[in-house]
């Protein structure tokens, strides 16, 4: 962690002047199941004014600076937000990610995840500055995030045959089923124990697994990401469509 850590230093350095009133991390980071170098980092930045042209332009030039001198850098997607529509979460928000500046909504699941175990990087808590997220608004987003995003996508075989889709894809389910079934926020690595009761396919979460625990996982063979695809596939598509059918 002793990168990660030079890394949230050096950015919290360079946030500074736009003194932002507070910084969150949620995800693997806060959620106790962050692999270096594997895991995303996602930050929250709370701002204390609106955003004008020259903190875009700040944002813009901050994080290429960041990843030219910490290559960890690519990992760190940011959103940041202003206090006064924080309650909105349908509101896009400034956001770094992906190596893109973009525009993108702080989600009810960000927003829980913030409230249930946010690590505060600086200044005031998420429970200062961001409404709580009622239990119908996260599990509305949960089977609209299914329903509406993650079902057409995947009928799109291409991209079935990358890591990150699987993983997410994977995963998200899993998440999304402990959430609408039982009301809880889980890890990756929960959601790795659970899909196996879900009927997913164990290769498949045996796969997960293994590069994403394992030190240095063999890498995956042509035929083998392809077979993974269809099984992926062939496994979400109904387990999609039967959460959705049971919690809309």
């Amino acid at each position: 962690m002793k990168t990660t850590d030079a890394l949230l230093d050096r950015f919290l350095d360079d946030l500074a002047p736009l003194r932002p009133l507070a910084v969150w991390a949620h995800g693997s980071l806060a959620g106790g199941d962050y692999q270096e170098g594997r895991s995303d980092l996602d930050l929250i930045v709370v701002l204390d004014r609106p955003v004008a042209l020259g903190t875009v332009w700040r944002v813009a030039t901050l994080h290429p600076r960041l990843r030219a001198a910490e290559p960890l850098a690519v990992k760190l997607h940011c959103s940041y937000l202003t206090p006064a529509p924080t309650a909105d979460t349908d509101r896009s928000h400034l956001t770094w990610a992906h190596d893109l500046l973009m525009r993108r909504p702080v989600t009810p699941v960000t927003r829980r995840e913030l409230h249930a175990f946010g690590r505060v990087l600086h200044g005031l808590a998420p429970a200062e500055l961001l409404p709580e997220v009622s239990d119908r608004e996260l599990a509305d987003f949960v089977v609209r995030d299914q329903r509406e995003f993650w079902r057409p996508n995947v009928d799109r075989a291409r991209q079935w045959t990358e890591d990150g889709w699987v993983d997410v894809g994977m995963t998200t389910f899993a998440r999304a089923s402990a959430t609408l079934r039982d009301g809880r926020l889980i890890s990756k690595r929960e959601a790795l124990d659970l899909l196996p009761e879900l009927g997913a396919p164990v290769e498949v979460v045996e796969d997960i697994r293994r590069r994403r625990y394992e030190e240095r996982p063999a890498p995956s063979t042509e035929e083998w990401t392809v077979r993974r695809s269809e099984l992926t596939r062939n496994y979400l598509g109904p387990a999609i469509e039967g959460l959705v059918a049971a919690y809309a």
